[in-house]
């Protein structure tokens, strides 16, 4: 797991939605407290799949606005979060669209791709003291339900959350969500979710160690507990070196696979931080009787628990997940700013898997993969928070797990702007 993996899974426990001020004695008022951002997207992937497979491609360019309210004074305060999202295809006409792990633009029921795809709501927010309940369209940002803003526009979920930090360094979350907005498509269930149910939480020991439990049951498909643990130990010189255990137990519904299955998915890295450089290994295991299943759109037969719902340390293109695989991580990370490129970072990572079981009796397969990922944030000046993300990954999969995955390249393109209006 990179360094900015790393980062970034520590952020999503720490700020997850919806977020809190420092408590409602602190309230200055439902218009004083709010804010207004404009996020535009340019998003391209291009998988270039081998074996005769067509090649996937898919450009567009969106905007969302997000408006999140303060919260009115009192005892208890009161504040709504809206957001109105937009997207156009500029590219992937017929017979480029539809990979699964693209999802740009829903292909309709004639076949023809969707030009463009809207989609507006919103949840009404409650807090007392520091305790925040929350109905309506949300963005989940936990282990065990993370919506996914990895492609052109993010998914929400409809339902109720509780968040609460009475407790100094405890982060608890509660909530139920009956409906799924899928990235590609307009209508709010449009993923056809029944239910999921999440219990968790965070709670930082110290300054340097953090620990995080979680589980879900989602409606007609499994159960899920997720455990974490990161110790972060500084050394001389402003050097650090952090290490992170995540892991997953599932259990399937039976109705669903008809067996029951379970699978077990973990992994253990540890990140070298020292100047510029950052150095990453990580190992990871799966097992049990099935891989690791998640995300997508129960409306298609997958769990419907978000897309980016595995928080582990080698989940690149491929999430190295296959029943009984075993795969290990090299990272490397550069930050540019110490020779005079403030904003330019560079992630490398290799990543091999052994001992796939692809369910066709052909024995123990392996994949491999290579990412490199370059990026750029602007400094200062009008464009100022702007990125651009160039990522490739160079996926391949011995021909006895082909059943699991395949061979691949993988090209993404990413510009993106955030801008605060209010």
């Amino acid at each position: 797991m990179t360094k900015y993996k790393l980062s970034a899974i520590a952020l999503a426990l720490m700020t997850s939605v919806p977020a809190l001020a420092a408590g409602q004695a602190d309230s200055k008022g439902f218009v004083e407290d709010s804010s207004l951002d404009l996020f535009l997207r340019n998003a391209y992937m291009n998988r270039d799949y081998k074996h005769g497979a067509d090649d996937k491609v898919e450009w567009g360019q969106s905007a969302v606005l997000t408006f999140k309210s303060g919260f009115t004074q009192g005892v208890v305060g009161f504040g709504v979060d809206a957001f109105g999202q937009y997207a156009v295809r500029l590219d992937s006409g017929r017979g480029r669209a539809g990979a699964g792990g693209i999802d740009f633009f829903m292909i309709d029921n004639n076949g023809d791709v969707e030009k463009d795809v809207a989609h507006a709501g919103a949840a009404f927010k409650a807090r007392f003291s520091n305790t925040v309940l929350s109905y309506g369209d949300q963005q989940p940002a936990l282990p065990v339900l993370s919506h996914d803003n990895s492609r052109l526009l993010p998914e929400a979920y409809t339902g109720t959350m509780i968040t609460s930090n009475e407790i100094d360094g405890l982060t608890v979350h509660a909530g139920r969500f009956h409906a799924q907005h899928r990235k590609s498509d307009e209508g709010r269930d449009s993923g056809g979710l029944k239910s999921i149910e999440v219990l968790g939480g965070s709670y930082q020991f110290s300054d340097n160690f953090r620990a995080a439990l979680y589980a879900s049951d989602v409606e007609d498909r499994l159960k899920r507990q997720y455990a974490n643990l990161n110790y972060v130990l500084p050394m001389d010189q402003n050097d650090t070196l952090t290490l992170d255990f995540s892991g997953y137990r599932t259990k399937q519904d039976k109705d669903w696979d008809g067996s029951g299955d379970r699978n077990n998915l973990w992994s253990l890295s540890a990140n070298y931080a020292t100047g510029p450089h950052d150095f990453t290994v990580a190992y990871q295991r799966s097992s049990g009787d099935t891989g690791y299943n998640y995300g997508f759109y129960q409306n298609q037969g997958a769990v419907g628990d978000g897309g980016t719902t595995i928080w582990v340390a080698n989940s690149f293109w491929s999430d190295f997940n296959a029943e009984d695989e075993r795969s290990w991580q090299f990272g490397y990370g550069h930050d540019f700013t110490q020779y005079g490129i403030p904003g330019l970072s560079y992630n490398f990572a290799y990543i091999y898997g052994t001992d796939i079981n692809d369910g066709t009796g052909r024995g123990s397969g392996s994949e491999r993969e290579i990412f490199n990922q370059l990026k750029y944030v602007v400094q200062s000046g009008a464009a100022k928070d702007m990125s651009i993300r160039l990522r490739s990954s160079f996926l391949r999969v011995s021909n006895n797990a082909s059943a699991y995955n395949d061979d691949g390249n993988e090209v993404r393109i990413f510009v993106d702007f955030p801008m605060n209006i209010l």
